[in-house]
């Protein structure tokens, strides 16, 4: 539709006659070749409400504009459109009723949610009126998010006033008198996904799999498709595409996508965090310590985040692991080193033990088998600021990215300046973070003197690069993660058969919230990890949840 010129007002010098064909005000006129100044790109949700004032709230443009007033409705109008306010975004154009009836048909059949309509850099036209791009990203249940550019036009009213000069086109440039939009599902067969020995892995039998087979699948090519396309409002004939959603069609006569997820070690995961979480969210992976390969990964609750691989906790005492492993290959301590365990040790804040326990005249081995917090912190000068960071990477893969084969988190464990987060960082608190696929990890690695990359996919090589542990350092980790069992905080898991070496951990959150609680365990060449959210303690929580998986699967299993 073509934009009508603007209005001229009494009193108002015009144009020479060479520019006659354009009149505008004084104040147009200055506008003609300015660009107007707008915010970096704001995105305009529903809770912004009525907040439209040029330069303050979530629409402020942080420098001046010289026409605030078209500034301020266009950023309405892209407002009430996202709220779904709609007779208030008709109301904001030169065409109030055929505004409103289009935004609201505009959506109709295309299952779209709220969207989100962002702002871009406005500039004025010869002929005064002003333009205002913006991105629309509107979201289409199960499929993904349409996205697409348009542009609003604005113009000044006799008043003083602008509007948004209404035409179908700044809905979607492909909009018009003649054409709509139509969405088209496909479907795609489910991709089947097995686990060792090609057992067939469903979510029905394996809760806490099914958003990790859904990830396979999709991966693969299975899952939902679509496209939202371009119709004649008449015929109904397909002119066009603007939008597709989803991967290629599923590959045929491939098989299924095997995995390394052992149906026994699932099973046990799944029943025991069923079992033992007791309404908190908690989660354990267990893997080879030769290989890499993930056994079982299990979450409470079973659907939604993966809190096994793409948690980021602190873990606590479990991390007592990695300072050990550092202090032992500068042969800053032995096992046998006096290091005293008082109650509480201040470095820049006061750090206790769990329960306020201590030991006095400890060596460093019965400080690891009763994690002792003060103990550890007490021998951080014999660390360099970056050493603990770099050994966690060197030799267990902390920091650099795996290629697990699906969306995880890998570790963090950043050099420290400031005393008190070096301290921190001694017990496994402060900016260290990990989950029970990282401490697992870092389990199999000590047991075993050696990193290998998890992997959930059966030959799948990760871009890593580590050195394998001295073998008097895992002889004597091997041996204080064996004593804790036998006579320290995961005696809990003594009665089982089998050479069982843990590490238990009780992770603070903050001072109001209750403590989380870990346990990082192998047995016969199976690292095992929990966490379990408010669990107070790892001795408490973690340790019968792990004691309950080890019990259910044989010791042969692996």
């Amino acid at each position: 539709m073509p934009l009508p010129q603007p209005h001229r007002r009494p009193g108002r010098r015009t144009q020479s006659p060479a520019s006659a064909d354009a009149p505008v005000t004084r104040a147009g006129r200055r506008r003609r070749t300015a660009l107007l100044a707008s915010a970096a790109t704001v995105a305009l949700a529903a809770a912004t409400g009525g907040a439209y004032a040029a330069g303050w709230g979530p629409f402020a443009t942080g420098a001046p504009s010289s026409d605030p007033g078209a500034l301020t409705q266009a950023r309405a109008f892209l407002a009430d459109w996202a709220a779904g306010r709609l007779a208030e975004a008709g109301g904001r154009t030169t065409n109030p009723g055929p505004a409103e009836s289009t935004l609201r048909n505009f959506t109709a059949g295309l299952e779209i949610g709220k969207p989100v309509l962002t702002a871009a850099t406005a500039a004025t036209g010869r002929d005064g009126t002003v333009t205002v791009p913006f991105t629309a990203k509107m979201p289409v249940t199960g499929l993904g998010t349409w996205t697409y550019a348009s542009k609003l036009p604005l113009r000044e009213e006799r008043d003083g006033t602008w509007k948004v000069d209404w035409t179908l086109s700044l809905v979607h440039p492909k909009l018009n008198g003649t054409d709509k939009f139509r969405l088209e599902r496909g479907t795609t067969e489910a991709v089947e996904v097995s686990g060792r020995g090609a057992a067939p892995l469903s979510g029905r039998t394996y809760p806490s799999l099914a958003p990790v087979i859904a990830q396979l699948g999709k991966a693969a090519g299975g899952g939902p498709r679509g496209a939202v396309q371009v119709v004649d409002r008449v015929t109904g004939e397909t002119k066009g595409t603007v939008a597709t959603f989803g991967s290629a069609p599923a590959r045929t006569g491939g098989g299924p996508v095997r995995t390394t997820i052992d149906p026994v070690w699932q099973a046990a995961a799944e029943k025991a965090l069923a079992a033992r979480s007791q309404g908190k969210n908690a989660a354990l992976v267990a893997l080879r310590a030769d290989t890499g390969e993930i056994l079982a990964m299990a979450n409470s609750p079973s659907s939604g985040f993966n809190r096994a691989v793409s948690g980021t906790y602190a873990p606590g005492s479990t991390w007592k692991i990695v300072t050990s492993t550092a202090l032992l290959l500068k042969d800053a301590v032995e096992p046998g080193t006096v290091v005293d365990c008082p109650k509480y040790l201040t470095v820049g804040k006061q750090f206790h033990n769990v329960e306020l326990g201590e030991h006095r005249g400890a060596t460093f081995a019965q400080d690891f088998t009763e994690s002792c917090n003060t103990a550890f912190i007490s021998l951080r000068d014999k660390l360099g600021d970056r050493e603990l960071a770099d050994v966690a990477e060197k030799y267990f893969g902390i920091g650099q990215k795996w290629n697990v084969g699906i969306p995880s988190f890998d570790g963090a464990a950043p050099a420290t300046a400031d005393p008190t987060d070096k301290a921190a960082a001694m017990i496994g608190q402060g900016k260290v973070l990990g989950n029970p696929l990282t401490m697992a990890s870092i389990t199999a690695t000590a047991a075993s003197g050696t990193f290998r990359q998890p992997t959930l996919l059966p030959g799948a090589h990760g871009t890593t690069t580590t050195a394998p542990l001295p073998k008097d350092v895992t002889d004597r980790l091997r041996a204080m993660m064996r004593a804790t069992v036998t006579e320290g905080t995961a005696k809990g898991l003594a009665d089982l058969p089998g050479d069982v070496g843990a590490k238990t951990g009780t992770a603070e959150v903050s001072e109001q919230a209750p403590n989380n609680g870990w346990v990082a365990a192998h047995r016969g060449g199976i690292a095992v990890a929990a966490v379990v959210e408010g669990g107070l303690s790892g001795s408490a929580s973690a340790v019968p949840l792990v004691h309950d998986v080890l019990a259910a699967v044989p010791t042969d299993r692996s």
